[in-house]
């Protein structure tokens, strides 16, 4: 497996982790949270040669997804992203694009996935875990072989995402962190929307009163 982190600029104060990770052998490839300037995702799929398969979407904030039409456009790819979050692909309410100074990102060809779905890249299988609570339909997506775990805006290192914006819910974030993520192997390296990488040993101590 191959993984790459672009740290990208949506306009937003805070820079999006955008992840490629791509199957060595058949050179399937997947974006995750093209939050960001297209032009650097697409030089470095073309520098990996990429098959671009899909485009995944943790959660419809417009810094997640800001690059989404235009990579769309220059790459191709099956967008997938939560039903729940669907909607916040062409209502900007939701996506609060005018909230972070963004252009409206109207999306209008995804494609909606459910918890425990199953995506495949050449041999390698991820797992959709719906994790709401920043919005109702974020989503995770977990690499058991690899253990690896993209979180999106709900687990960090050292905190979990905000729950104040719309359809946000602070006891729904914490029932997908305790009963969800917290569950997976402690070694499973997470990868998160922003910030660094954690594993999930380092974060169960921080969860354990909130139960």
């Amino acid at each position: 497996m191959i993984l790459k982190i672009l740290r990208v600029n949506s306009g937003y104060a805070e820079l999006t982790n955008c992840y490629i990770v791509q199957d060595e052998e058949t050179k399937e490839t997947m974006v995750i949270d093209p939050g960001g300037e297209a032009s650097k995702i697409a030089d470095m799929l073309n520098i990996l040669e990429a098959n671009l398969k899909y485009i995944y979407i943790t959660h419809c904030h417009g810094d997640h997804i800001g690059a989404l039409k235009e990579l769309n456009e220059l790459k191709g790819g099956k967008i997938l992203i939560h039903r729940e979050d669907a909607e916040g692909l062409h209502n900007k309410n939701v996506s609060l694009t005018d909230y972070i100074g963004m252009h409206e990102v109207d999306i209008q060809n995804s494609l909606t996935i459910d918890d425990e779905d199953k995506i495949h890249l050449g041999k390698l299988e991820f797992i959709v875990i719906h994790t709401p609570g920043h919005t109702a339909g974020g989503s995770s997506l977990y690499c058991p072989e690899e253990k690896m775990l993209f979180s999106g805006d709900t687990l960090f290192n050292g905190t979990w995402g905000r729950t104040d914006l719309p359809t946000g819910s602070f006891k729904d974030i914490i029932n997908s962190i305790t009963q969800k993520l917290l569950t997976l192997p402690g070694d499973t390296i997470v990868y998160p929307g922003h910030g660094k990488p954690t594993r999930i040993d380092e974060e169960k101590h921080i969860y354990m009163d909130l139960k």
